[in-house]
């Protein structure tokens, strides 16, 4: 079962994230006693619990992360000049050649 839910973004405004139900499952951590205290201390200011907090923070951080890979805002100028580089890509000198032909680090 998928639901979605609307996540405010200071970057791209409204976003739609898609959520799926599912079981729950368990995270275990090994963290140092000072930042163990720091979630607490951080979580308590804000009312939650450890595990709460830690859920929040993660969660968020990991929307924002996927969304710096997926989505950027361009005013309507800069939009335009994008899409004409798209349109219009430089020719291929032998520097982006020897790059292509090069295996891809992730590939490795």
């Amino acid at each position: 079962m998928t639901k979605a839910k609307t996540m405010t973004d200071s970057r791209a405004g409204t976003v739609a994230v898609t959520e799926r139900a599912s079981p729950k499952g368990s995270i275990n951590l090994r963290i140092e006693t000072q930042t163990r205290q720091l979630i607490d201390d951080a979580a308590a200011v804000l009312g939650k619990s450890r595990t709460e907090f830690m859920i929040d923070s993660a969660r968020a951080l990991a929307i924002d992360v996927l969304l710096d890979q997926r989505l950027f805002v361009l005013d309507s100028a800069r939009y335009d000049s994008f899409l004409r580089a798209l349109d219009n890509p430089p020719a291929a000198g032998p520097r982006l050649r020897a790059l292509l032909r090069r295996t891809p680090a992730w590939s490795a």
